[in-house]
Parts: structure tokens; C-alpha cells; sequence
């Protein structure tokens, strides 16, 4: 995703140096395939982007334009699948040889789907690569099936924004925006969908390949601020999004918590802060997103109380912050 993006700003002549840097992301990384680079500095880079050249919509554009081969052993392994639910199984395996921030479980449902987690980094702080995600899957399981498979259902933890629609169209799926979790399903029968590239033998070698790059590959342990950070985004709605609450999603009691994020020089007050700064963002480039539905969101019970907090968290109001962006919406006053 990042090599698509800097190939995507030098094709529109802006220079992708300076954005590289503050990403923390070396031209070096970009120029060779080999090199991995870490998944925060990715997201980082995709925002900028996405900034530069206007595009809120990047991370689709990018999954509905590049070479699905460009998967390389995990499409293969894929692509070389008998059916669309052995596939499934192959890329909840082997996500991790090609992303190492995603973990993809099957949907646990009477369909075929995925849900997409994140590992080690923190969700909120992103929506192109989750929507290259969720684009990629759908264009490389019509792919492999050539059908035109329409998904059932399709959710994500971000926010609508205004473009939101056009990914809707190409995925021809209502897009439940703001859920607790990110997935993608389709009917049930999906998954006996015959590949038109299976290939039983070749299978067989690329799922030792793929047995072999797992075993050398050490998924990383998710950062503690990380975790957190993604157990708050989806209570907050419900006003769930305390500090016990947050400790008992993560198996451990309010002490143990309170002391490991103290031992990071951390807090659960400031975290949750961060947390609701950057959704509140994201939340007010939404032109028909009403000021009191964000404060609804965010887990605050009266618009008021948000309006103090987000003044104390960046010295405006979020009118005033939607009239800097240019959105022109309509909001509750503040």
C-alpha cells in the first residue's frame, strides 16, 4: 500500500520525499520490495497521501487499481485454492506473511466471510488501509470465482465520509459505518464456489511455502496503548469506554492496568482522550454528521460536554473546526 501510494503521488507530480519523512518511512524501504516497513508509519503515510493529493477515498482507489499478483505467495496460494472456502481458510492462515499488523479471522456466522483485527496499532487512527482491505478481498474473490459476487453485509469501525458512497457502488453493499467490528461476509453458498485457477498440486507446494514463511515470521505482541486504544473505540457509543470496563475486556483486573500503563507513562484518561480527539475528527469532516450525534458517539451525554473537552483538546470548537476544513455543514451549534 505504501509503494501504491508514493507511485500514486509521483504519478500526480508531488514529491513524495517529504511525506516519506514524516512518516519515519526511508526512500530505501519504498524502492525495495524486500524490505518491510512498520504498519504505524504505513498508516501515517497513506493519511498524508491521501491529504496530498485530496483523495479521501485513497486506500479504495489504490485496492481497486493494483495487480492482484502483486500478493504474490499469498495470492497464489489463494488463487490455487479448489473452492472460495478453502481460500477463506488460506488467507486467515497466512494473512500475517504479507501484513503483519492484520490478523483475519473467519466470520462466525452461517456465511463466508472475514473479520479484520488489528494488531499492535491502534484502529481509529485509520480508514484507507481497512478500506484496502475490505476492497481487495472483494475484488480477489471475484476474481478467483469469476462471478460478480455481491457481499451481504460489510462493516467497518470508521466513520462515513462524504465519498463514502462510490465504495458502496463498486462493492454494491450498504456499508454499516461506525460498527464494533470490521468484516466482510457473503451467502452462505459462497463457499462452494469452484476457483477457475485451481490447481490441487500447485496447492500443495505454495501451502508449504506458506507453512515455512509462517514458522520464520514472529507476529508481534499488540502494544499495550494499541490494545487499549481498541477496546475503547467500540464502547464508546455505549458509554462503556471506563477504565474497569476497558481492563476486563483485556483480561486483567483496573490495578494491573492502571500500573502497566503508569510503567509506559501512560493513563487511561489521557488515552481515551487521544482516542476521542482523533474520532471527533474524523467524525466532523461528515457534513451531515450533527454535533450532538458525534457527542452520542464519543460517549458524552450532552453536546455541551463534548464542545469543553474538544476546546480543550485543540483550542476550538468542532464548529469552528468544520468551518477551518471548509465542510460547510450544517451542525448543532456549539
Amino acid at each position: 500500500m505504501a509503494r501504491l501510494a508514493v507511485a500514486r503521488l509521483t504519478a500526480a507530480g508531488i514529491d513524495p520525499a517529504p511525506l516519506l519523512r514524516q512518516a519515519g518511512i526511508t526512500s530505501e524501504q519504498i524502492s525495495d520490495a524486500e524490505v518491510w516497513m512498520a504498519a504505524d508509519a504505513q498508516i501515517t503515510l497513506l493519511n498524508l497521501a491521501g491529504n496530498a493529493l485530496q483523495d479521501d477515498l485513497l486506500g479504495f482507489h489504490l485496492a481497486r487499481e493494483f495487480d492482484l499478483r502483486q500478493g504474490e505467495l499469498l495470492y497464489y496460494v489463494l488463487a490455487s485454492s479448489e473452492v472460495l472456502g478453502e481460500a477463506l481458510v488460506r488467507v486467515e492462515r497466512y494473512s500475517s506473511i504479507a501484513n503483519e499488523s492484520i490478523a483475519l479471522t473467519q466470520v462466525p456466522r452461517n456465511e463466508a466471510g472475514i473479520r479484520v483485527r488489528y494488531v499492535g496499532i491502534p484502529r481509529h487512527a485509520d480508514r484507507h488501509q481497512m478500506e484496502f482491505w475490505i476492497t481487495a478481498l472483494v475484488r480477489t474473490c471475484r476474481h478467483l470465482t469469476d462471478r460478480d459476487l455481491r457481499p451481504v453485509r460489510i462493516a467497518v469501525a470508521h466513520p462515513r465520509c462524504p465519498a463514502s458512497s462510490a465504495i458502496e457502488e463498486y462493492l454494491r453493499c450498504r456499508i454499516s459505518f461506525g460498527a464494533d467490528t470490521d468484516e466482510i461476509a457473503f451467502a452462505r453458498g459462497a463457499v462452494r464456489l469452484r476457483l477457475k485457477n485451481a490447481d490441487p498440486y500447485l496447492n500443495r507446494v505454495l501451502v508449504r511455502q506458506c507453512e515455512d514463511a509462517l514458522a520464520r515470521h514472529v507476529r508481534p505482541v499488540g502494544q499495550l496503548q494499541a490494545r487499549v486504544e481498541n477496546t475503547i473505540a467500540p464502547l464508546l457509543p455505549h458509554g462503556r469506554a471506563r477504565v474497569d470496563e476497558v481492563a476486563r475486556s483485556l483480561g486483567m483486573s483496573r490495578r494491573t492496568l492502571t500500573r502497566r500503563l503508569a510503567e509506559e507513562h501512560l493513563t487511561f484518561t489521557d488515552i481515551l482522550d487521544q482516542v476521542r480527539t482523533a474520532m471527533a475528527r474524523h467524525y466532523l469532516k461528515d457534513p451531515g454528521l450533527p454535533v450532538s450525534r458525534i457527542a452520542w458517539l464519543l460517549g458524552f451525554q450532552e453536546a455541551s460536554a463534548f464542545t469543553t473537552s474538544f476546546r480543550r483538546w485543540t483550542g476550538v470548537t468542532p464548529t469552528q473546526m468544520r468551518t477551518q476544513h471548509g465542510s460547510g455543514a450544517k451542525a448543532d451549534p456549539d
